[in-house]
């Protein structure tokens, strides 16, 4: 039987900060949800003056996240850990899962009190699932949490997910090094698929104006190149396409692949 949900960890506020914007309810807004407030529709209203392709980049997001999860099911790999899972709407990865495999577990992680609130109010008794209120820069938490080691047994591979996530995570945090500790409790065939910004072909403006606005969040964003791909997912085999406009990451149709997704690139390994 999987854990109670109510595993938060400590350190971490259980009450909303809404004096200012938070970047997970703004990228629910970019989806369409509804888990947010106004300050948050505001930034992001801002943000899509900036560069108007934000809200098809969140939506090409999902779309690379159905995919992958598609992905890890085809290769046998049924249980998910989802760093950074955010608010949750339609096309969550229980949801994608289940459809395919009923038996599939699923770990939600996020460090922001709503995404963990609306989570849990959505999961209802769902017993497969869980939701961990943490900070995934802080992996052993993370992995030692009743909401993550009551569910997923690492004996066997696990698809951790780090979707539009590392971006939030400074230069000084190590992202590489965080997702090693990851990779290294997992088995080999397990899976880190991840998507993440980048400023590459953005106009210098832009890219000013559109950091500007996300500083006034409490998680400012950090763009990385996607040469920077191979270091995120050392220990891994990158497999095809390797790492690509997040569009381009084995799209179901033509027409996804030629979505105006110009600041988000994605790649998907395995653990040998």
């Amino acid at each position: 039987m999987a854990p109670e949900r109510q595993s938060d960890q400590p350190g971490l506020t259980g009450e909303p900060d809404t004096s200012g914007p938070s970047a997970a309810r703004m990228y629910d807004y970019y989806l369409g949800g509804s888990a947010n407030f106004a300050v948050d529709r505001a930034a992001a209203d801002e943000q899509l003056r900036v560069l108007p392709s934000v809200a098809t980049t969140a939506r090409a997001n999902r779309a690379f996240l159905s995919r992958a999860v598609r992905f890890c099911l085809d290769q046998g790999v049924n249980q998910f850990l989802d760093l950074g899972s955010g608010v949750p709407t339609v096309g969550n990865v229980h949801e994608i899962a289940h459809r395919l495999d009923p038996a599939a577990r699923i770990a939600y992680v996020d460090r922001e009190p709503i995404a963990v609130a609306h989570s849990r109010r959505l999961l209802g008794d769902e017993r497969r699932v869980t939701v961990t209120q943490a900070d995934l820069t802080d992996p052993r938490a993370v992995l030692d949490a009743p909401g993550v080691a009551g569910l997923l047994d690492f004996a066997r591979p696990v698809a951790v997910l780090a979707i539009s996530v590392l971006h939030f995570v400074r230069d000084d945090q190590v992202p590489g090094r965080v997702l090693a500790t990851y990779r290294d409790a997992c088995v080999p065939g397990s899976i880190l698929a991840l998507s993440h910004t980048t400023i590459e072909n953005l106009a210098p403006d832009t890219v000013d104006l559109g950091l500007a606005i996300y500083q006034r969040t409490s998680t400012p964003v950090f763009p990385r190149p996607i040469t920077e791909a191979s270091a995120l997912l050392d220990g891994y085999e990158i497999l095809d396409p390797g790492a690509v406009p997040v569009t381009r990451w084995r799209p179901d149709t033509e027409a996804d692949a030629a979505a105006p997704v110009a600041n988000t690139w994605a790649a998907v390994g395995i653990r040998r």
